[in-house]
Order: C-alpha cells, then sequence, then structure tokens
C-alpha cells in the first residue's frame, strides 16, 4: 500500500479504482441519469481541485511568502507556484466545462444564464463561475507569468504584475463564497 500511496499518480489511479469499484456495486448499469451524475461528479471534483488552491494560494502562500528567507522563495517562484498554477488554471477550465455540461444535460443551461424562474440562485453561481475562470486565465495566469519570471519583465513589471495577480486571486476568494453558497443552495426540479 505505501508503494501506491507514495506516488500521486498510483494514489489518484487507486482512488479512480476505488470509485468504479462502489460504481459497480451500487448501480451496475449506465445510463443517462448515470452519465448526467458521472459529469457533475467530475464538475464537483475539478471544482474542488480550483478553489482549493485558490484557498491555498490565498490563505497560505500569499501571507507566507513576505517571512519566507530570501533564498529559499526561488524555490517557490521556481517550483511550487508555477506546479500549484497549472492545476489551478486547468481545475478552473474543466470546473466551468464540466458545469456547463451539467447544466446543459439537465436542460437548465439557458435558465440559469437568463435567470429564469426556479434558476436564478444556479444562474448567479454559474455567472460568478464564469467571471473567476475569466479572471483566472485573463488576469491572474497572464500576470503572474510576468511575476514569476516565466516571461520577461522588469523587476518594476514583476512587482506590480505580482499585485495584480494578488488582487484578481483575493477578488475570486470573495466571490467564491457567494458562488459556492448558489451551487449548493439551488434545488431544482
Amino acid at each position: 500500500m505505501a508503494k501506491i500511496l507514495e506516488n500521486l499518480y498510483k494514489a489518484l489511479g487507486a482512488g479512480v479504482v476505488l470509485a468504479l469499484v462502489v460504481f459497480f456495486l451500487v448501480h451496475r448499469s449506465v445510463d443517462a441519469a448515470f452519465i448526467s451524475f458521472f459529469v457533475r461528479w467530475l464538475h464537483v471534483l475539478s471544482g474542488i481541485l480550483w478553489i482549493g488552491l485558490l484557498w491555498y494560494f490565498n490563505f497560505v502562500q500569499i501571507p507566507t511568502m513576505p517571512k519566507i528567507p530570501a533564498e529559499l522563495k526561488p524555490a517557490v517562484g521556481k517550483h511550487i507556484a508555477p506546479a500549484a498554477l497549472f492545476f489551478f488554471r486547468w481545475a478552473a477550465a474543466a470546473t466551468v466545462l464540466f458545469g456547463l455540461l451539467t447544466a446543459g444535460a439537465n436542460r437548465y443551461i439557458v435558465e440559469a444564464l437568463t435567470f429564469q424562474s426556479g434558476f436564478v440562485t444556479i444562474g448567479i453561481g454559474m455567472w460568478l463561475a464564469l467571471i473567476m475562470a475569466a479572471n483566472v486565465w485573463g488576469i491572474i495566469w497572464p500576470k503572474q507569468k510576468i511575476a514569476l519570471g516565466i516571461v520577461d519583465g522588469t523587476p518594476e513589471a514583476k512587482a506590480a504584475a505580482a499585485r495584480i495577480a494578488m488582487l484578481a486571486s483575493r477578488t475570486n476568494t470573495m466571490l467564491s463564497i457567494p458562488m459556492l453558497y448558489c451551487m449548493v443552495m439551488q434545488k431544482l426540479g
């Protein structure tokens, strides 16, 4: 068991195998309802990764960076942050994709995005998530590339980019609270 748990991909693979075992024990068949559920499950999994990393950045990395000795900061900026940002931005994209697929499969995408009766709460949550994802791809990631030196920039440009990325990330943290409320609160049907 230790050999599985020592490797992230083996541990993830074992999790998938366990999920399949549960599936075959409980459901035993693949139908439209299961496919709809499965896409929603992928939406939740990717959302946990996205918001978990968002909160990691805002609750752990950003407040801790000023306390880290200067000689150790390159380890975060060159190794940890780029890896976390990779999963962060792709989890945002996956969350939106699977969320839209879920809404489409359940035939409420238009109703939610246009705030029709019975879909206002989920619609607000969807729009907040879309704004947050746009923030990730349009502001946070481009500015982090400058701040981390992935693309060239002067020290002043790096500092300015880091500040803008932090403010956009804090905006997403703020928006994540009502977004999560809306996603959990919505009752369909």
